[in-house]
């Protein structure tokens, strides 16, 4: 394989050939160049010209769709949102004023900003009927299939926002989600406790609004902490969106069918569900707790070593991030603040930060680049604001919603978009007749 001229401009100046060993042939793909990140070989003629297929488990290695919401650079630590870094953003804007950005591409100016807050706020209510859902669930369901089961169900609700050809339509569709998603999570928490569901208040803000209807209690006056409203903020900015992920290629996937919205996020939080997806947070918790106090590091340090032990550090490494994760050095910074602001120790976080120094010391950890990852804080920070490590993941599916809603927004626009139809390397028997019961 040769790449030729790589100056940006037409796929016709930038190729890519490959010769076929078979027959001798040469093959010449165009070479598509983004505004960021590694050239993209478009192989959509591949097959027809080669009679061949790609094959690329996991898909690592292959560009699905076009996007100008999400940058990654893994190797250098890089996260971008329309342009704008993860460390900024978190530092500067609040979610909503990044929830606007992922939907429309840019910042809002001070009347949108009010506009898109007012329109959020006064869509926070879910239709009364859909209370009496969590009735059929088990108390011991986990939220994570409340939320799923409850988000898929409000296509039955919601039918003025189903038809995804309609702008319009899509435009209500991903306020509702974004909307209604707290108030469908702080019911899922609700429902586990027993307690009665808490109505959202419209004189309070987005995270503040989440937090009251999870944690306040008709007996009772409920005020919320103004430092762990903003960590919460926080910590929805930092799960808001991450590019072609499993959960968002999922929605994707979905809606590339031409699901309706709801159904698409409902897709979402089941892949999201998964221990090696939205559960490590909740993973990185418990290990913390299995390893205990600092003294223990280096036993555990010597098992995760070993290939034998199936025991591993959760928390550390990631897919796309061979560098630390930039969401890992805010959440570090937040715990602090809430600790501080809610007069509470954990030893944890002592366990975590010594468990922080060693690996990243440990040449073994360097080496196969193993940082610390936005999993390896938050779980700490939840646990210390009273949620339940249930609750972990559904707070990552509310944070993310907007991503995928964004994400789903643009493929439904995208001229080139295609039903999802992967293929296949296969493996199993060839053609063979039919044997009848009796000779087999």
């Amino acid at each position: 394989m040769s790449k030729e001229a790589s100056s940006a401009g037409t796929p016709a100046n930038n190729t890519f050939t490959l010769t076929d060993n078979r027959s001798g042939k040469a093959y010449t793909l165009p070479v598509l160049k983004g505004t960021l990140g590694p050239d993209v070989v478009d192989v959509r003629k591949f097959y027809g010209e080669t009679d061949c297929f790609t094959f690329d488990p996991g898909f690592t290695s292959t560009g699905s769709c076009e996007s100008k919401i999400t940058f990654i650079d893994g190797d250098q630590g890089v996260l971008l949102h329309r342009g704008y870094s993860i460390d900024e953003l978190a530092e500067h804007s609040d979610f909503m004023e990044v929830c606007y950005l992922l939907l429309n591409g840019e910042l809002p100016n001070r009347a949108e900003k009010y506009e898109f807050e007012h329109i959020i706020t006064h869509h926070s209510m879910v239709h009364e009927q859909l209370t009496f859902f969590y009735r059929g669930f088990r108390r011991d369901a986990h939220p994570m299939s409340i939320l799923c089961g409850v988000t898929g169900a409000m296509a039955a609700f919601y039918g003025d926002s189903l038809d995804i050809t309609d702008p319009h339509q899509r435009l209500i569709a991903s306020h509702r989600l974004i909307a209604k998603m707290p108030t469908i999570a702080a019911m899922a928490y609700k429902y586990s406790v027993g307690q009665p569901f808490v109505y959202p208040r419209n004189d309070l803000k987005y995270a503040e609004n989440f937090l009251a209807m999870t944690f306040a209690v008709p007996s009772e006056p409920y005020h919320v902490n103004p430092v762990v409203a903003k960590a919460m903020d926080r910590l929805f900015i930092l799960h808001a969106d991450h590019e072609q992920n499993a959960s968002t290629s999922t929605v994707r996937l979905a809606g590339s069918s031409g699901a309706n919205p709801y159904a698409c996020i409902a897709a979402g939080i089941a892949s999201l569900w998964g221990p090696a997806h939205g559960g490590a947070n909740e993973a990185a918790l418990n290990m913390l707790r299995e390893i205990g106090t600092p003294d223990k590091i280096p036993h555990y340090i010597a098992r995760a070593k070993d290939k034998n032990d199936p025991f591993r550090l959760m928390g550390f490494g990631h897919r796309v991030y061979k560098n630390y994760d930039p969401r890992a050095t805010v959440m570090q910074k937040t715990v602090r603040e809430v600790f501080d602001a809610l007069k509470v120790t954990d030893p944890l976080f002592d366990t975590a930060l010594e468990l922080e120094h060693i690996a990243l010391n440990d040449p073994y950890f360097v080496d196969k680049k193993l940082c610390p990852n936005v999993d390896f804080y938050s779980g700490i920070i939840l646990s210390a604001i009273g949620f339940p490590t249930t609750m972990f993941t559904v707070l990552f599916a509310l944070a993310r919603t907007v991503g995928w809603v964004a994400q789903w927004n643009e493929m439904i626009s995208d001229p080139n978009q295609k039903i999802g139809r992967p293929r296949q390397l296969y493996t199993g028997p060839t053609e063979r007749d039919y044997v009848e019961m009796g000779k087999r």
